[in-house]
């Protein structure tokens, strides 16, 4: 698989460097990020388009990708020896037709990488008519290609393939929940049959329902268009598609979010307590959606990693 990007973030005592996805290191790594395409070859369900990413920068909010239809992963692994870490992959938000992709995805990941956690920020197509055969299913499609990849290199980035997580916020909460309950069916290519199931998800003031009075109107019209089947509303109702097997979940919202309702956090949570699956909720009086002024980034953060560490995810 070709890499399209490196970045060296700090030397730590001596040279590491990335050839086909292998790390080759005298001494000790180096804390390194690179980008790559997700497919290694014809990226599934895309129409022959060309490239219309438009990036761009909003100084209140953030680095700003939109209309994407090239998928990328971006890795980051920390300054350090130890070959079974876990790894998150970071689904940044944006209401299907924008990715934040430095506060909610390369920051991150950084945060990630300061406590041993590989941190892959994954860049995942905005369904549109446009650009794709089928608009509802490539967000999910690529989820699962990224937890397919990253399992697929675990032994090379030094990660443990029986820890791999999944992270999202707002509507990259509804991707990284979508992947947590519907990765029974495949819907990439996966002929060694690995496991597409994320070990954990964390999910940021997510959108979680697709139903009236409870979802993002936005985002769901970005994925499913003006008129949804009920079929269609039922599929990407995650908190109706939560089995004994949907794995474990941390979840925060802010109770005066008025874009994202608070009843998608709820409704998931209680899902998820009903068939027994382990789960945590930290429900902030203030906060809006984005948590852009509070709570604290360390504050929420910090919460997340705990509870990583409570249940060995993180140290």
């Amino acid at each position: 698989m070709k890499y399209i990007g490196y970045c060296v973030i700090a030397f730590v005592f001596s040279a590491c460097s990335y050839t086909n996805g292998s790390i080759s290191s005298d001494k000790v790594p180096i804390k390194t990020c690179f980008e790559m395409p997700l497919y290694s070859g014809t990226v599934p369900n895309l129409k022959n388009v060309p490239d219309g990413e438009m990036k761009s920068f909003d100084p209140q909010v953030d680095s700003l990708s939109s209309n994407v239809s090239r998928p990328t992963l971006k890795v980051f692994l920390p300054a350090d020896t130890v070959k079974k870490r876990a790894a998150v992959i970071i689904c940044p938000g944006g209401g299907y037709h924008t990715l934040l992709t430095v506060r909610e995805g390369s920051r991150v990941a950084e945060r990630f990488n300061e406590v041993g956690v590989a941190g892959i920020v994954l860049k995942y197509r905005h369904p549109n008519d446009v650009n794709l055969e089928n608009k509802s299913i490539a967000p999910l499609q690529d989820a699962q290609q990224a937890i397919l990849t990253v399992r697929e290199h675990a032994g090379e980035w030094g990660i443990d393939s029986t820890r791999i997580g999944i992270m999202g916020f707002s509507a990259g909460g509804h991707v990284a929940a979508t992947a947590g309950t519907h990765y029974d069916t495949p819907f990439i290519n996966n002929p060694q049959g690995i496991s597409l199931r994320p070990d954990f998800m964390l999910l940021i003031y997510p959108v979680i329902s697709c139903r009236d009075g409870i979802t993002h109107v936005g985002s769901r019209n970005a994925l499913l268009g003006n008129s949804p089947t009920e079929e269609q509303i039922k599929m990407f109702s995650n908190e109706e598609q939560v089995s004994e097997t949907t794995p474990p979940a941390y979840l925060t919202h802010a109770n005066d979010d008025t874009v994202v309702p608070i009843e998608n956090t709820l409704l998931f949570y209680q899902a998820l307590r009903n068939n027994g699956v382990s789960a945590e909720v930290h429900i902030y009086s203030k906060g809006e959606h984005g948590f852009l002024q509070e709570p604290a980034y360390e504050e929420w953060m910090g919460s997340c990693l705990q509870w990583m560490s409570r249940n060995g995810w993180a140290r």
